[in-house]
C-alpha cells in the first residue's frame, strides 16, 4: 500500500504506563506525544484510540466479582483520562490536539461526533478518542475500528507488544513464526489473537487495511506515516 493520508492509531493503556502497573508515566506520554508529532511532519492526518491497561481492564475486573458492565464502564473513564492526558501533552508540545469522549462529560471533554472528528482533523489537529464505542461489552479494538472507518481512514494501526502477527504465541512457542501480510479470513479461521472477531470482520467488510506493530522500538508511528509497514498487514 501507498503513504496513507489519514492514520488512527490503537494504542494499549500500557504505553501510557509506568514500570510500575497503573497510573500515567510523563515521560511516556512525551515520548508517544514525540512520535505522533513525527508522524504528522511526514504529512499524516493522525487520531488516536487508547486503551485503559495503564489503570483497568474490564475484563480482569469482571472476573474479580465485579459485573461486567460496571467493570467495561470503569475502563470507558480509564481510556477517557488516557485521552485527556495525551491531548494535554500534545498541545504543550505545540501540536494542535482534541480529546474527544464517546459519553458526555463535558466541561471535562468534548464529546465525539464523527463531523467534528472529521473538521478537527482536516483542519490539521490531532484527535485522541476515548470511551470507547460508549457502550460495555465492546473492546477498544472494535472501537478504534468503527472509528477509522467513520472518519475515512487509509489505515487502522494498531500498536502492541508483540511486533506483528504470529502463527502460534511467540512467547509460549518459540519457533512461532510471524506473518508479513495476512488475509482477514485467515485471522477469523485460525481465531489468531490478533483483535477481537467483531473488529476483524468490520475491517474485513470495510476493507479497512490493519498494521500490527510493535510499540517498543521508537520511530514505528514515523515509519508508518512515511508508508513503510513495520509488522503485519492484514488486508
Amino acid at each position: 500500500m501507498g503513504k496513507p493520508g489519514r492514520i488512527l492509531f490503537k494504542l494499549s493503556g500500557e504505553m501510557l504506563g509506568g514500570a510500575v502497573a497503573g497510573g500515567l508515566d510523563p515521560a511516556r506520554l512525551t515520548r508517544l506525544a514525540e512520535e505522533i508529532a513525527g508522524a504528522r511532519g511526514q504529512g499524516a492526518e493522525v487520531a488516536v484510540v487508547v486503551g485503559a491497561g495503564n489503570f483497568v481492564r474490564g475484563a480482569a475486573m469482571a472476573r474479580s466479582g465485579i459485573d461486567r458492565v460496571t467493570a467495561d464502564y470503569m475502563g470507558i473513564l480509564g481510556t477517557v483520562v488516557n485521552a485527556m492526558a495525551l491531548a494535554a501533552v500534545l498541545r504543550d508540545t505545540g501540536v494542535p490536539a482534541r480529546a474527544m469522549s464517546a459519553i458526555r462529560m463535558e466541561p471535562a471533554v468534548e464529546s465525539y461526533s464523527r463531523d467534528a472528528a472529521v473538521e478537527a482533523l482536516d483542519a490539521g489537529d490531532t484527535v485522541i478518542l476515548g470511551a470507547g464505542t460508549g457502550n460495555p461489552y465492546f473492546t477498544t479494538d472494535t472501537a478504534a475500528t468503527l472509528r477509522a472507518v467513520e472518519i475515512g481512514a487509509d489505515l487502522l494501526a494498531k500498536g502492541t507488544k508483540v511486533d506483528g502477527v504470529y502463527d502460534k504465541d511467540p512467547a509460549v512457542h518459540p519457533d512461532a513464526k510471524v506473518y508479513d501480510r495476512i488475509s482477514y479470513d485467515r485471522v477469523l479461521a485460525d481465531r489468531l489473537q490478533v483483535m477481537d472477531a467483531t473488529a476483524v470482520a468490520m475491517c474485513r467488510d470495510n476493507r479497512l487495511p490493519v498494521l500490527v506493530f510493535g510499540l517498543a522500538g521508537r520511530g514505528s508511528l514515523v515509519r508508518i506515516a512515511r508508508g513503510e509497514l513495520p509488522g503485519t498487514l492484514m488486508a
